[in-house]
């Protein structure tokens, strides 16, 4: 069946859709959209004008693409050199204005957004990131390539992020940030350089986390950043004096996966 017919509201005459492009039920592609061959859309799923789907694109159910979004591009890397590879964006997310968003390359062939994600205007997501579900990126938020980033993370509008960085989930960073180091998660991360700033409490209260869930992930965060600033050293005494937990073995984990480091603690002379 074309691609035209497979939806609610097609404007065929003012839009270019491939015929082989897999079109879902009650999609509304609005005028002066662009669709290429290799693309697949969701069920529900509304593109609104001016936005170009290209190839290697997968599109899941009830998003929503704003005006003059770029989905699928190729990317911005000299060494990619033609290969397949693909943009996925998983169910109810929403891509406002003008973002960019790449395809991947051989180094990982794809480049992921998770489902329930805000990704606002003038967002530029890089080849081979990966960005978990519910996930918020607010306005000319810059995303380098083979960046991950956790479910429930926000990013702070203007925010910039080096690449190969990794940000942990429920993780807070604060609009103008220059994140050059692993943010690991539950925490905010803000001033220059990127530091330490707290936990997340808001984000994890609304996530359901309990009083005492959010203590414990505090006094972690006490020992790693706030009464001992060498690494090192904190680390062993997190392990010994926190009771073990889902979190603390979460934490744990990030640590020893990060490759460029983790940022700075946040230091006052007023802290002991």
């Amino acid at each position: 069946m074309p691609a035209a017919e497979r939806t609610t509201a097609t404007h065929s005459h003012l839009c270019v859709v491939h015929p082989d492009a897999q079109i879902g039920q009650n999609v509304t592609i609005s005028p002066f959209v662009t669709i290429a061959a290799d693309v697949v859309i969701g069920d529900g799923t509304w593109i609104g004008p001016n936005v170009h789907i290209m190839d290697g694109v997968r599109i899941g159910r009830n998003c929503r693409i704003f005006s003059g979004a770029i989905v699928g591009s190729i990317p911005q890397d000299l060494k990619f050199k033609g290969e397949k590879t693909y943009l996925k964006i998983g169910d109810n997310t929403t891509i406002r204005e003008y973002c960019t968003l790449n395809v991947g390359t051989a180094a990982s062939g794809k480049t992921v957004i998770g489902s329930n994600c805000l990704i606002m205007a003038y967002v530029h997501v890089a080849h081979d990131c990966i960005i978990g579900n519910n996930c918020v990126l607010a306005n000319n938020v810059t995303l380098a390539g083979h960046i991950t980033i956790g479910n429930y993370a926000v990013l702070g509008g203007m925010a910039a992020v080096h690449q190969f960085v990794k940000i942990g989930e429920s993780a807070m960073i604060g609009g103008g940030s220059l994140v050059r180091l692993d943010v690991p998660p539950f925490i905010t991360a803000a001033r220059e350089p990127l530091s330490y700033a707290g936990v997340n409490k808001i984000g994890l209260k609304r996530r359901g986390f309990s009083p005492e869930r959010i203590a414990h992930i505090q006094d972690i965060y006490r020992i790693l950043f706030v009464r001992n600033h060498n690494l090192q050293k904190a680390i062993p005494q997190m392990k010994e004096q926190m009771s073990d937990s889902i979190d603390k073995t979460d934490i744990m984990q990030f640590i020893d996966d990060s490759e460029r480091g983790l940022l700075r603690g946040f230091r006052t002379s007023k802290e002991k």
